[in-house]
């Protein structure tokens, strides 16, 4: 099968919730998804998250996105990468954006040396020691129950603007998709940050 066909053929199951068609889209993409999520970030801090974050949320927004029908033209590879390089900037830029915002901490946040003991040389590489070089199938599983719980707090209104945020819109085209004013998205995008952090309060 060629690689053309492999990945049309996986198209089809992935649009209907397969996640085995997901996860052989993960293993395909995953390292072009961080070589583009890395050069998004050149010039980034990545104290809060990094390139493996980025391609991680970028992948499971396309996937999510493919089992709503959000992407009606995704019938063969090229499409499909489109589509990625799209959601991965996005989460790249927002990250970006979000990380240089001083009131995310003001540069009092700390990087992995926290991680580290009294004796570097014998602990090696900080957080390296901790986690592997990709996400398990195991903690992209989890991410996604933990994504899915919260949407799930929310009503329909709040949980389609959820995931367009998410996905990386801004909040000007997110008024223009749900048909109201912007000041009517911040509203209701802290609406859904109130509710969310009183659930995990």
């Amino acid at each position: 099968m060629s690689n053309e066909n492999s990945v049309s053929v996986w198209l089809g199951p992935l649009k209907e919730g397969d996640p085995q068609a997901a996860q052989q889209l993960w293993n395909r993409y995953y390292e072009k998804l961080v070589r583009l999520a890395r050069k998004k970030l050149q010039g980034s801090s990545r104290r809060m998250a990094d390139e493996e974050d980025v391609a991680l949320s970028a992948f499971h927004s396309f996937c999510e996105g493919a089992a709503l029908g959000k992407f009606p033209r995704l019938d063969d590879r090229d499409n499909l990468w489109r589509v990625m390089v799209i959601i991965t900037a996005r989460k790249a830029s927002r990250l970006s954006e979000y990380e240089r915002r001083q009131k995310r901490g003001g540069g009092a946040l700390r990087g992995e040396s926290v991680f580290r003991g009294e004796n570097d040389d014998e602990l090696g590489a900080g957080i390296q020691q901790i986690v592997g070089d990709e996400p398990t199938p195991a903690f992209a599983a989890q991410v996604a129950e933990e994504h899915n719980r919260l949407l799930g707090m929310l009503d329909e209104e709040l949980r389609q603007i959820a995931r367009w945020k998410l996905e990386g819109y801004t909040n000007e085209e997110i008024a223009q998709m749900s048909k109201c004013g912007v000041r009517t998205v911040q509203r209701k995008l802290n609406r859904i940050r109130r509710e969310w952090m009183e659930e995990n309060a």
